[in-house]
């Protein structure tokens, strides 16, 4: 076999399997992404299918050898996924979390799927699943204190020292939006469907900032939201772009007091309008951030976690 179809040849495949949707990318033994699939069956689907199913339907269409390695993040490692990875009990190194990865019995390939993280604090119990491969692959500093947030539908904020997580806390800032918008009095500000909020957006920003203003206080302006539309003529689009601003200034105020932020950056593990969006209201907030694609973090911890199970040897680094 000639050096240069060995480079281009895959070594094991990665597999972010979420709620809803699954990505899948074939890695060369040098970290390297040769091939991405995406598909709309996630966990939800996967229940009804079949794991292995759906897995291998991916692969054999991305001409994957039969053979090929598989390490896995996300759902799929949940209680209802295709095996419950046990979390790692926090504080625990991100190398050791990775290197943990369970294995899927029964399969002609090996398959491993990353552990989630547990907090089991009796003041603060918390858990995530998919967010520790991202950590993984946001090129955090081997030395020194990272305050990391991840925001999505469950929001995470994590607290980073030396190369092992610390600490972390959730903020359901997105789900609280989709709840708040669609099954409160609220629904009749936001109308069904309002545009997307953008970061320019001034009703974003004023909202944003009264609610860093107010230190996280959220709940006596919710309603608030409501009156304007009755006595001010607020459209629903702004509307749409106060609850957001709200949420997310109040979500930081919340996070940063939490976790006592102070002169150093917050690394932003975000992607596209969520990304703009959070970017702007830290810097209303007074904090210097440091942005890492989410989907490049997750694509490069999955590379790490198969390297530190054995699947790709260490050489190298992932591009």
């Amino acid at each position: 076999m000639s050096p240069g179809f060995a480079s281009n040849a895959p070594a094991v495949a990665a597999v972010d399997w979420g709620t809803t949707r699954m990505r899948v990318w074939l890695i060369d033994g040098q970290g390297k992404m040769l091939a991405e699939r995406r598909g709309d069956d996630g966990l939800i689907t996967a229940q009804q299918k079949g794991f292995a199913t759906i897995l291998e339907g991916h692969l054999a269409a991305m001409g994957a050898p039969e053979a090929l390695p598989v390490i896995i993040c996300g759902m799929a490692g949940s209680r209802q996924g295709w095996l419950e990875a046990p979390y790692v009990t926090v504080p625990a190194p991100l190398s050791a979390i990775l290197g943990g990865a369970a294995k899927v019995p029964g399969q002609s390939r090996d398959i491993r799927i990353v552990p989630g993280l547990a907090q089991r604090l009796a003041d603060a119990p918390d858990v995530m699943r998919g967010e520790e491969t991202q950590l993984a692959g946001a090129g955090l500093p081997a030395r020194g204190r990272q305050l990391v947030c991840m925001p999505g539908t469950h929001s995470k904020w994590v607290l980073v020292e030396d190369g092992a997580v610390v600490g972390f806390g959730t903020w359901p800032t997105g789900e609280l939006f989709s709840v708040l918008a669609a099954h409160s009095i609220l629904r009749h500000s936001l109308g069904e469907h309002p545009k997307p909020v953008t970061s320019d957006n001034p009703f974003f920003r004023r909202w944003c900032e009264t609610a860093l203003g107010e230190g996280g206080d959220v709940t006596s302006r919710l309603f608030s939201i409501r009156a304007a539309g009755l006595l001010q003529d607020l459209k629903a689009d702004d509307a749409a772009a106060c609850l957001s601003g709200l949420l997310i200034g109040g979500e930081i105020a919340s996070a940063s007091r939490r976790h006592g932020a102070g002169a150093e950056p917050v690394v932003l593990v975000a992607s596209g309008a969520l990304a703009a969006l959070y970017q702007a209201a830290l810097g209303l907030a007074g904090f210097e951030v440091r942005t890492v694609d989410a989907d490049e973090a997750v694509r490069a911890g999955l590379v790490e976690a198969a390297r530190e199970n054995g699947m790709i040897a260490r050489t190298g680094a992932a591009r």
